[in-house]
C-alpha cells in the first residue's frame, strides 16, 4: 500500500515539477468567497494583464481563504530575488495590482505604504506568519488554507496529504477508534460529543447486512458563521481524507458531503477534489491495494438551518422534509436509509488526519483538559479585524477578540459578544477573561456552537439583538414541537413590542417563564437552545431591559422606535449639504443660517445623515426622544424651496 501510494506522490511530484519555476515570484490570491465577493477575480484578472503588457515573469497562484476577511481582495507575493520575506497586501484593487506589478516585481520596490503592519519609518516587513492573525493562532484545521490552490489535489499530496489515510490502512479499525478516543477530540458541530465515542458505537452496531455511512454536516447556517465554507473553499482534501479515516474506523463504505446550496463555490470545489482523489486512486474500490472501498457524493441542502440537526439532516437525504425524530435509536445504530451511520462536522473530520498523523498526545497538549485541541471561529461585528481564527482551546475572550481581532474600533467601549451563535448566549464584560472551551462557556450560560461570534460595542442594543436572533430561529423552525413553533413566536413577539416601547413590566417574567418551557419542552436542540439569547441577556443586562419598558429609551439608541436624530447647530457646518443628499425621505431642511435641521415627523430614523455627516463636523446626534430632541424651526427659505 505505501508504494502504492508513493506512486502518486511522485506523479504529484513531477506534475508540479514541470509546471515549478523555483526563481519566479508568486502571487497568491485569497479565491474564497469573502475574496470574490470583494473583487479577487479583477484583482487576479489585472495582475495577469499587467504581466503579460510589461514582460515581467511572475506565477499568479489562486488560494483559498487566508482569514484576513477584513482585508480582502488579500494578496501575498513572494518574490525571491527581492531578499525580502513573503508579503501580505490587504484591499488589493485592480489599480494596485498593476502598480505592485510594475514597482515591486519589475523594479523591486515593495512600496511600503501599502503593506499590512508595515513600519514606513523603519521600513520593517512584517513575515506573514508574524501578524496577530497567524503569530497567535495554532493552526492544526487551517494550516492549508491560503497556501494551497484548493483545486489542485497534487498541492495537498505534496504538503503531506493523505498519509494519514495511508497510515489508517496499516492500522487496525480499532486501533483508529482508540487513536481518537485518546486524543480526546470533541465535535466541532456545537454539541462537544466525543468523537471517538462515537466511532466506536458505529463500528459496534449491527449493520443488518446494510453498507455502513459516513457523513460530513456542512449545513452551517448560524448568522454571521462562515468556518465550515472557508474550510471546504481552501482545503477540501483535508475533510475528505478525514472521512476516509472516519470510514475506515468503523467499516463504512459510503460517505456523504451534506452542503447547503447556497455555497456554490463550496459545493463545486468539493465536487471536483472528491473526483480528483477518485482518479488519483484514493477513492472508490480497492483503494491504494487494499480490500478498503470508500466512496462520497455531494448532497446540496435547501438551506434550512433545522438542517443541521443530525436526524433531520438524514431526512432532508431521505428525500422527506428535514424535521427531527426522537432518539434512540441514535444515528450510529439506525441513520441514513436504516444503516448505522457518523455524523462530523466539517472542522471535527478536519482535525483527523493531524491527529493520526501527530498522535493523540500531541493533540492533548494543546488546549485543556476537558478540551483539547484549536477551535475555529468566525469573528464578525464591532470589531477591527473579523475574520476567520483558529486558536487553541482555553484562549479567552478577551484574548480572542482584543490581542487577535484588535479590539472594538473607533475608541468605542465593549458591550457583550454573542457566541455560539443563535443558540449560544450573549455575555457581558465581565466575561472577557472566560477561557473559550464547551464546559467554561456553559457555565456562563453560552457555549462553544460551531464557532460564530458577533462581538457589540456600547451602541449595540442587546434587546434588539435578541429579538433578531429569535426571529431567525423562530423562522427556522420546523414547526414539529408546539412549544418550538409556538412559543418561539410569543417570545418574538413580546421582544418586537419592547423594541418599538409598548412593553410592560409583567413582560419581562413572561419571556423567562416561556424560555425556560421552551427549552424543556422542545425535541431537537435548535428548539431547546433557542432561548438562549434572551435568557442571558435578561440575567447579565435587566437594567437595558427596564430601560426599554419602563423609561420607553434604548440605551443603545438601536431600537428605530426609541431612537430619533437631530443635528447639534454648533457643529453643523454652513454649506455643507452632505446629509441632505443622503436622506431618502427629505427630512433635512436648512435654516436661516444654512445650517441644517431634521423634520421629525419625516425622518424614518434611517442613520443615513449620521454615517454621511463629514467626521470633522461630527454634527448628527442620535439619542432617545425620551431625552429630549431641540425643536429647529422649518422656515422656507430660497435654499429650502430649492
Amino acid at each position: 500500500m505505501s508504494a502504492a501510494f508513493q506512486k502518486i506522490y511522485n506523479a504529484a511530484a513531477e506534475r508540479r515539477a514541470a509546471v515549478d519555476k523555483p526563481d519566479v515570484p508568486v502571487i497568491h490570491i485569497g479565491m474564497a468567497t469573502c475574496g470574490i465577493a470583494s473583487g479577487a477575480l479583477e484583482t487576479k484578472k489585472a495582475f495577469e494583464e499587467a504581466l503579460a503588457q510589461q514582460g515581467v515573469e511572475a506565477v499568479v497562484h489562486p488560494v483559498g481563504c487566508f482569514g484576513h476577511c477584513y482585508a480582502e481582495p488579500v494578496v501575498v507575493i513572494e518574490h525571491p530575488a527581492s531578499g525580502f520575506p513573503p508579503i501580505l497586501y490587504p484591499n488589493v484593487t485592480p489599480g494596485k495590482a498593476k502598480m505592485l506589478t510594475k514597482l515591486y516585481l519589475e523594479e523591486g520596490d515593495p512600496r511600503f505604504e501599502h503593506i499590512l503592519g508595515a513600519t514606513v519609518e523603519n521600513e520593517m516587513i512584517p513575515w506573514v506568519m508574524e501578524f496577530a492573525r497567524f503569530s497567535m493562532e495554532t493552526r492544526i484545521v487551517t494550516r492549508l488554507c491560503g497556501h494551497i490552490d484548493p483545486e489542485r489535489i497534487d498541492e495537498y499530496i505534496l504538503e503531506g496529504g493523505y498519509a494519514s489515510m495511508v497510515r489508517a490502512l496499516e492500522m487496525h479499525p480499532d486501533d483508529i477508534v482508540e487513536e481518537i478516543k485518546s486524543s480526546g477530540l470533541r465535535g466541532r458541530g456545537g454539541a462537544g460529543f466525543p468523537t471517538g465515542q462515537k466511532w466506536e458505537l458505529a463500528a459496534r452496531a449491527d449493520s443488518g447486512g446494510k453498507e455502513k455511512i459516513v457523513i460530513c454536516n456542512a449545513d452551517e447556517g448560524d448568522p454571521g458563521a462562515y468556518m465550515d465554507r472557508a474550510i471546504l473553499e481552501s482545503n477540501p482534501h483535508q475533510v475528505i481524507e478525514g472521512m476516509a479515516i472516519c470510514a475506515r474506523a468503523m467499516g463504512a463504505s459510503k460517505g456523504v458531503v451534506y452542503v447547503r446550496a447556497e455555497y456554490p463555490l463550496a459545493v463545486d470545489i468539493v465536487t471536483q477534489a472528491i473526483e480528483q482523489a477518485r482518479e488519483s486512486g484514493l477513492l472508490g474500490r480497492d483503494i491504494l491495494g487494499s480490500a478498503f472501498n470508500f466512496d462520497i457524493e455531494v448532497f446540496q441542502g435547501s438551506g434550512a438551518f433545522v438542517c443541521g440537526e443530525e436526524t433531520a439532516l438524514i431526512k432532508s437525504i431521505e428525500g422527506t422534509r428535514g424535521m427531527p425524530i426522537n432518539r434512540p435509536p441514535y444515528p450510529v445504530e439506525s441513520g441514513l436509509y436504516g444503516a448505522p451511520t457518523v455524523i462530523n462536522n466539517v472542522k471535527t473530520l478536519a482535525t483527523v488526519a493531524p491527529i493520526i498523523e501527530k498522535g493523540a498526545e500531541w493533540f492533548k497538549s494543546i488546549g485543556t483538559p476537558g478540551s483539547p485541541g484549536t477551535t475555529v471561529f468566525s469573528v464578525v461585528g464591532e470589531v477591527v479585524h473579523p475574520g476567520l481564527v483558529e486558536i487553541p482551546m482555553g484562549v479567552t475572550l478577551r484574548t480572542l477578540i482584543f490581542d487577535i481581532c484588535g479590539g472594538i474600533p473607533n475608541q468605542k467601549k465593549f458591550k457583550a459578544v454573542q457566541i455560539g451563535g443563535p443558540s449560544g448566549g450573549c455575555l457581558p464584560e465581565e466575561f472577557l477573561d472566560t477561557p473559550i472551551d464547551y464546559d467554561s462557556l456553559n457555565h456562563a450560560g453560552a457555549m462553544l456552537g460551531s464557532g460564530g461570534i458577533v462581538v457589540m460595542d456600547e451602541d449595540s442594543c442587546v434587546v434588539d439583538v435578541s429579538r433578531y436572533f429569535l426571529d431567525f430561529t423562530q423562522n427556522e423552525s420546523c414547526g414539529k414541537c408546539t412549544f418550538c413553533r409556538i412559543g418561539t413566536r410569543h417570545l418574538l413577539d413580546i421582544l418586537s413590542r419592547i423594541t418599538i416601547g409598548e412593553g410592560i413590566p409583567e413582560d419581562l417574567e413572561k419571556l423567562k417563564d416561556l424560555s425556560r418551557s421552551i427549552s424543556q419542552g422542545s425535541l431537537c436542540g435548535l428548539g431547546r437552545t433557542a432561548p438562549n439569547p434572551v435568557m442571558t441577556s435578561l440575567e447579565y443586562f435587566a437594567d437595558e431591559y427596564a430601560a426599554h419598558v419602563e423609561e420607553k429609551r434604548c440605551p443603545g439608541t438601536t431600537c428605530r422606535a426609541l431612537t430619533a436624530f437631530y443635528i447639534d447647530l454648533e457643529k453643523c457646518a454652513r454649506g455643507c449639504d452632505v446629509c441632505v443628499g443622503c436622506c431618502p425621505v427629505d427630512a433635512i431642511f436648512t435654516t436661516r443660517t444654512r445650517k441644517k435641521g431634521i423634520d421629525q415627523q419625516l425622518c424614518v430614523k434611517c442613520g443615513e445623515c449620521k454615517v454621511a455627516c463629514p467626521a470633522e463636523y461630527d454634527a448628527v446626534r442620535r439619542v432617545s426622544p425620551a431625552e429630549g430632541v431641540p425643536v429647529v424651526e422649518r422656515v422656507e427659505t430660497e435654499d429650502s424651496r430649492e
